[in-house]
């Protein structure tokens, strides 16, 4: 808005699904989302009037984190899935210390929510005692605090208070990195994406623009995810 005067953009958070939901109201022009349209989603937008159109900005990858002092560095996508379904409730069964894991989840509304439950639940619900947190920022505080608390979170959100967990892709354990994302060897790398009613056209389409111009996709990096330039 600096640098475009006049115009105004208007920003709302809330998860995935909120803004999905918003959009298929019509309610807004640009969803913000960390997961794919579901094909029951796009039923009701088209029902609506609506016709979404997806268009990704940027790449990601669910990190799985724990406290520092937690000596598990690995797990396998079958552990990780017990974990959080609530058949392994012990550290001690992946190879930590006797004590109880404390599983954090994003709320219902997030994206990453669902796409962590499609990845790695695979149709499992998730364990009923897991504690959810409406923002990723809660979990990377959840797990700061915690010695016992295992937390899944977007690649932007790393930093030196947590530890990062390697992932098996069956071929080895994988750490998630610019590299291994953009690879797709990091088996939980995805892409970010927005969704908009038909082509953009006016503001809508001046802001997508922005977002994929080198000047935008330098804002993509510098708060720490990949960009589409990488």
């Amino acid at each position: 808005m600096k640098e475009n005067s006049g115009k105004s953009i208007s920003v709302t958070g809330g998860g995935s699904g909120v803004g999905i939901a918003a959009l298929i109201d019509k309610e807004l022009d640009i969803a913000d989302a960390s997961r794919k349209m579901t094909t029951d989603e796009i039923k009701k937008a088209n029902t609506n009037g609506v016709n979404p159109v997806e268009h990704v900005i940027a790449y990601d990858g669910i990190t799985v984190i724990v406290n520092p002092h937690n000596p598990v560095s690995k797990l396998t996508l079958n552990q990780l899935r017990g974990i959080y379904n609530g058949s392994i409730s012990n550290w001690k069964q992946v190879g930590g210390e006797d004590k109880p894991i404390s599983a954090i989840s994003r709320d219902s509304s997030s994206g990453t929510y669902a796409d962590f439950k499609n990845d790695v639940l695979l149709g499992d619900e998730y364990r009923p005692d897991a504690l959810t947190q409406a923002t990723t920022g809660g979990i990377v505080s959840e797990v700061t605090q915690n010695p016992n608390a295992i937390g899944y979170i977007g690649f932007a959100y790393i930093n030196k208070d947590i530890k990062v967990l390697s992932l098996d892709n069956g071929k080895g354990f994988v750490l998630p990195t610019q590299k291994t994302i953009l690879s797709g060897e990091y088996p939980l790398s995805r892409t970010l994406q927005i969704y908009t009613n038909g082509e953009p056209s006016g503001l809508t389409k001046e802001f997508m623009n922005f977002e994929l111009s080198q000047k935008g996709q330098a804002i993509v990096s510098k708060v720490g995810y990949i960009s589409l330039k990488e």
